[in-house]
């Protein structure tokens, strides 16, 4: 009777995490049989498991930054990015802000598109290429206004292409499809810029082009020839850039029969600086150099460049395509006023580095460009 008193006394006295005691209790519940190893086992995951279970007296959790994941990991802490992220339930999917950013960038770039239209390509009869241009032809020969003509061809053709391709437009372009025409018919009111058609397709190229760089930065579309050059490459197998170079010429060589020859070479330089604008607008102004460096004093250079220019860079493995031997190319980005400075320090320490420095359009990432919590679209 004793014995057993003892033994209850025993199990209900209150465990030291981590003491002695823990270990006496997993030799009371093993026996004296049990493995000494096994019961230190069990006595650290008891430890582990006791120093995070709530708190018996407050029935609050530790700190979240300091649990343990359902894999022994780290569990992300309160606030923390993966968190939140956990909590959204998207995992990163743009929320509720980003698509009304989005269809904001489509309105304002449709009426972009539109104004252009009114102002400069369309009083001048440019017909520089997709639905626009066609409707400017339409209206040359029939009279019919080119938002109806924009209407009659983008509807049917988003329609044509979720049959065809399936539902991978989504409902921006669908928006954009009608939105762009709509734009035209209540802008057509404005006076034309310029009777000089030169002037007319640089400037319309350009609002054009900028438009539409709105536009695709808000990651939609605004349908029309675009949907036929997907189409046209899904069933022939030519290459999507090609399509959209065929279509593009398609229209402009029927500009110049039904309106004249002179008029298609002008729709020509407007189809050309639309596509550059679309490129500055995506990809912006700022060019900036990356430089690929093959030298002997690679760990010289590696420093000059962390510690000098502050610039972060990665190594690469390379083969010398003679000798075939293992070499390391150094690979950084820097500015364009970081050039010369980079020059120089190879310069330094070694005359005789290999150095190739080309251009890149955009950088994103630390030192560069960021916007908010993702990188840039």
């Amino acid at each position: 009777m004793a014995d057993r008193r003892k033994k209850t006394v025993r199990k209900a006295a209150p465990r030291k995490v981590g003491s002695r005691l823990s270990l006496e209790a997993a030799q009371d519940k093993r026996g004296d049989g049990a493995s000494p190893a096994k019961v230190v086992h069990e006595a650290g995951l008891r430890e582990r498991t006791d120093a995070h279970a709530p708190d018996a007296r407050s029935g609050e959790s530790p700190p979240a930054s300091q649990g343990l994941g359902p894999r022994g990991g780290v569990r992300p802490a309160e606030g923390s990015r993966m968190n939140k992220r956990s909590r959204k339930g998207g995992g990163g999917r743009p929320g509720w802000m980003q698509h009304v950013r989005e269809y904001l960038l489509l309105l304002l770039g449709s009426l972009v598109v539109a104004v252009s239209f009114n102002i400069f390509l369309g009083p001048n009869q440019v017909a520089s290429g997709g639905v626009t241009g066609i409707s400017v032809i339409v209206e040359k020969l029939f009279g019919i206004e080119p938002a109806f003509t924009q209407w009659a061809l983008n509807i049917p053709l988003f329609l044509l292409g979720t049959l065809l391709l399936g539902r991978q437009f989504g409902a921006k372009t669908l928006v954009g499809s009608i939105v762009l025409p709509l734009f035209v018919l209540l802008t057509k009111d404005l006076p034309s810029m310029t009777d000089n058609v030169l002037l007319a397709s640089i400037y319309g190229g350009i609002g054009i082009g900028a438009g539409l760089g709105l536009v695709f930065r808000g990651r939609a579309s605004t349908g029309g020839m675009d949907l036929a050059a997907q189409m046209l490459h899904r069933y022939t197998g030519i290459s999507l850039g090609l399509c959209v170079a065929l279509l593009d010429g398609l229209i402009i060589l029927t500009a110049g029969v039904f309106l004249s020859p002179e008029k298609a070479m002008y729709a020509l330089i407007g189809l050309f600086v639309t596509t550059k604008t679309i490129n500055i607008v995506q990809l912006g102004l700022s060019y900036s150099k990356v430089a690929f460096i093959i030298s002997e004093a690679e760990e010289e250079i590696r420093e000059g460049i962390l510690y000098e220019l502050d610039r972060g860079l990665t190594k690469l493995q390379a083969t010398g395509g003679y000798t075939g031997e293992s070499k390391r190319v150094l690979m950084v980005v820097v500015s364009q006023t970081e050039v010369s400075r980079l020059k120089e320090l190879v310069r330094r320490i070694d005359p005789g580095a290999f150095v190739i420095l080309s251009d890149t359009n955009e950088v994103l990432g630390e030192g560069f460009k960021l916007t908010g919590s993702s990188l840039s679209p």
